[in-house]
Formats: C-alpha cells, sequence, structure tokens
C-alpha cells in the first residue's frame, strides 16, 4: 500500500529572545505518492509562539481532515499516523536541538466526519499523548464501504530542555494516510 505524506510546515518555538534571522519563514506541503482514493490534508504552518528554556509549549496544529472517495469498495479502510522531525535552531548541533522524543502529540476526537464506518481517533484526549521519535497512529477508520471523511484538530507539546540556546526552533509534524 503506498503513502501519502503532508508536511505540516514548521513549528516554531522561540527560547529566549528571537534572533533577526526570526523572519518569515517559507512554509511548504510535499506530497509522495497515494493510495488512490485517499487523500490528507493539513494546514500549510504552525507557530506556536513563545516558550522558556526548561518549559513547555502546547498547542493546535489545526485541522487535518482525510477524505476518502473509493466509493462502493469493501471495506474501505485506512490509517492516518504521525511523526516528526528533530526542532533546530540555526545549524543545530547539541546546544541548539530539541528532540523529537520531547514532541508530544494526541489527535483528540472527529470534530467532523461524513459517510459511514467506525473512526478511532489515536489519542482521544492529553492523557493519552504519545512522543513522536517514532510513527505513532493519529487516527483509523477500521469498519464501512463509501466515501467518507473525517477531520480532527490534533495538538502538540513541545518540552524544551535546559541548556539550549534561545532562537526561532523548526521541525516538521507529519502526517500520512494509507
Amino acid at each position: 500500500m503506498r503513502l501519502l505524506a503532508a508536511l505540516l510546515g514548521v513549528i516554531m518555538i522561540l527560547v529566549g529572545a528571537a534572533p533577526a534571522e526570526a523572519a518569515a519563514p517559507v512554509w511548504r506541503t510535499v506530497r509522495l505518492a497515494a493510495t488512490p482514493g485517499v487523500d490528507i490534508t493539513v494546514p500549510a504552518a504552525v507557530d506556536l509562539g513563545t516558550a522558556f528554556v526548561g518549559g513547555a509549549r502546547t498547542g493546535s496544529l489545526g485541522r487535518v481532515e482525510v477524505t476518502d472517495v473509493r466509493g462502493p469498495v469493501n471495506p474501505n479502510i485506512w490509517v492516518a499516523t504521525v511523526s516528526a522531525t528533530v526542532f533546530i535552531t540555526g545549524a543545530g548541533g547539541p546546544q541548539r536541538t530539541i528532540s523529537n522524543a520531547s514532541v508530544f502529540y494526541w489527535s483528540g476526537p472527529a470534530v467532523q466526519s461524513t459517510g459511514g464506518g467506525t473512526l478511532v481517533p489515536g489519542q482521544p484526549t492529553q492523557a493519552q499523548a504519545v512522543a513522536l521519535n517514532v510513527t505513532r497512529e493519529a487516527f483509523r477508520k477500521t469498519s464501512g464501504n463509501g466515501n467518507n471523511r473525517v477531520a480532527w484538530n490534533p495538538s502538540v507539546r513541545i518540552v524544551v530542555p535546559n541548556g539550549i540556546v534561545g532562537g526561532v526552533y523548526r521541525g516538521t509534524i507529519i502526517h500520512s494516510v494509507a
């Protein structure tokens, strides 16, 4: 089965004072080979704002939506997954990197759905948040046929380690569906 991967632009965490390099970044969405009839859309970019060394920043990633137009395929099930890169400022390095093990994700419940089938969120609440140092399940359709669509508004919590330098930290949250 082939995947469609959408990159959720850049998430910025300002640690301490933002340097001049904090000018407006360029965002993009990259698409890989797709499962025919199944698509995923994500916001182009998110700015989570400012966090302090030793603290954390929590915020919404915005609406993520899977659309399945395979019609009468029975069953037309799918799994949406999520992972993250490390977050770096400047050229990176030990004091300029936030590990993806410090990036915690929860999908929350479906905020909108159409069509039949059973939809299962990966992490319904913050209490079930998972670290994105490995690929995790974000949402799943486990039964049903016919065209369907589901949307959710996931959140992340990024823990900022002690000992890193201030700057604009950039990383990528990757959603895929297959």
